[in-house]
């Protein structure tokens, strides 16, 4: 089934995903996931388990991989991260000048991310970006994280209700479900094109490579169609 005409026009609203999306995470967030196993007396993951693994927030995750101790590997996680996210962090090629293009166009733009809250709201008042944003919604602030509906009604306030003209911008399954669930729609950017089958019943609607790609979109209102994966 392909994107139907009517659905690809231009929104009204940008719901981001942030790690990975508009900032470049992954080595950050493996090297504090590293020390929390070893500290918690397991094998630190490779790169790629990092990256295929950490997509729900660390209260949706952390009972799962560290059981009762769970708490003490939050704090944990918590104290590597503090020390090296912002001397780590980097907005992603294009980042900037694609949420300059969206706020001259007066798109409401917002961020739901399952980084905790007050490391959200740091990186980006690092970064000068706090002033595209309406809401930075991280994890904790809203009743149930991301891909939870709860997390996106949060990022848009009393402005609007969740529908397709808001599109959910994020790089990985988590970011489609959370999408599809609060009725949003789907926007995959990153670099790999969507897998046949990969997003099952949460496939995006919507792809774009990379930041540029979809700044060049909204510049000229185009959207390619996407076939359903």
């Amino acid at each position: 089934m392909s994107l139907p005409l009517s659905v690809a026009k231009m929104p009204r609203a940008i719901l981001f995903d942030w790690d990975n999306t508009l900032v470049e995470s992954w080595g950050t967030i493996g090297e504090a996931m590293n020390r929390t196993l070893v500290a918690m007396g397991q094998r630190p993951w490779s790169q790629s388990e990092v990256e295929t693994r950490v997509r729900a927030s660390l209260r949706d995750s952390f009972p799962e991989l560290f059981g009762q101790r769970w708490k003490d590997a939050e704090q944990i996680f918590y104290r590597a991260f503090s020390e090296i996210h912002l001397e780590h962090l980097l907005p992603l090629p294009g980042a900037e000048r694609l949420l300059t293009e969206a706020t001259a166009k007066g798109m409401y733009l917002a961020v739901v991310s399952n980084k905790r809250g007050e490391f959200l709201r740091r990186e980006a008042r690092h970064l000068g970006w706090s002033q595209y944003f309406a809401v930075l919604a991280g994890a904790g602030d809203a009743k149930q994280d991301k891909p939870a509906p709860d997390h996106v009604r949060l990022a848009l306030g009393e402005t609007m209700e969740p529908n397709p003209d808001v599109w959910f911008v994020g790089d990985t399954d988590i970011d489609m479900e959370c999408a599809t669930a609060s009725g949003c729609l789907p926007v995959l950017l990153r670099a790999q094109p969507p897998s046949d089958g990969e997003f099952g019943r949460h496939a995006p609607l919507l792809y774009f490579p990379n930041c540029a790609a979809l700044t060049s979109a909204l510049s000229n209102g185009q959207f390619p169609r996407l076939n359903a994966m």
